[in-house]
């Protein structure tokens, strides 16, 4: 048994440099290379602490004090910032996970991530997502009494090789039926204002269905428009965060709402998160979703480490601490 054992991981670990292509870039590399000031703002009971790099144009609390019913009310004072909680790998080759060192056997087939001509003449990219549960501290153990932070372990919560919604255009409308009102060329036009405001890292949350300067937001599926891969796979990551906010995979955090837990929301809020791409080539920096490529993407994908890429979230957090 342990021979076949053997067998089968060495088998993998022959594919995975042929196929997957990781960069090494194991979950250690990517705690260390995180860009930590994505986290701020900070503000406490209402009072900015520690300003941040990027603006929080969604706002926060001002109130000083709160009072959550947890079972009896307690007060306490709202705290606010980016907590770098989850991990989203965008992939052209079909089950690579590139944040984890390896990939499994596969011939990609339907499944691969593909780029280029979508047969009626527009560019469009193609990627399949996996979605982590990755909360930094935690796995630190750093300021774990802290009420604020997740305290959960690592895990893998969403593969969309295997979710068919996410590979068909058509089937997606059981999630996102608005898709036939907001993806259409005449909504495309409001999203020129999102991606003028997302430039300067403040995107529009009233334009629910644009990705700034990344397109349209319908349908949710691993479809993007464009031939880049480096803005596309950051278009498609944005994609799989709007879709588990459809499915309450993700939940609000943010808010008024936010004090005392989280709560569904199937629209999301764009302004509550930032990415970080963290492989092939990790970024110095996070920065908002809908930010124009010139800015952020430049050498992160060179022709020798494949067109797979992981990228770390940071999500709004906003708390009530006693």
């Amino acid at each position: 048994m342990k021979k076949l054992i053997f067998i089968f991981l060495l088998f993998i670990q022959v594919n995975l440099f042929a196929v997957c292509a990781p960069t090494g870039a194991l979950t250690v590399d990517i705690i260390l290379k995180a860009d930590y000031t994505a986290m701020f703002p900070l503000r406490i009971a209402g009072i900015p602490i520690i300003p941040g790099r990027i603006p929080d144009v969604g706002g926060s609390v001002s109130s000083p004090i709160c009072v959550c019913p947890d079972p009896f009310p307690r007060i306490g004072i709202p705290v606010s910032f980016f907590e770098p909680s989850r991990l989203i790998e965008v992939v052209k080759d079909p089950y690579c996970f590139p944040s984890m060192g390896f990939g499994l056997t596969t011939s990609g087939g339907t499944l691969g991530g593909t780029s280029g001509d979508d047969g009626g003449g527009n560019q469009s990219t193609f990627f399949q997502g996996h979605y982590y549960v990755f909360p930094i501290y935690a796995l630190l153990e750093l300021l774990t009494d802290f009420i604020c932070l997740q305290s959960t372990g690592f895990d893998l919560a969403d593969l969309t090789e295997v979710d068919p919604l996410w590979n068909n255009d058509t089937l997606s409308a059981i999630i996102n039926p608005e898709a036939l009102l907001f993806g259409n060329p005449v909504a495309n036009l409001a999203c020129m204002a999102d991606a003028v405001t997302s430039a300067v890292f403040e995107p529009l949350d009233a334009l629910f269905w644009c990705k700034g300067s990344w397109g349209n937001a319908y349908p949710l599926t691993g479809q993007t428009g464009g031939d880049g891969y480096v803005e596309g796979s950051a278009s498609v990551a944005a994609s799989l965060i709007y879709k588990l906010h459809r499915q309450l995979v993700l939940w609000g955090s943010w808010g008024q709402a936010g004090l005392c837990g989280y709560y569904p929301a199937p629209i999301w809020r764009k302004s509550a998160y930032r990415l970080q791409i963290v492989t092939p080539i990790p970024s110095l920096y996070a920065t908002t979703i809908g930010t124009t490529g010139m800015l952020w993407s430049f050498g992160k994908n060179p022709p020798f480490v494949g067109d797979n890429f992981s990228y770390l979230l940071f999500k709004k957090r906003e708390c009530c601490a006693f």
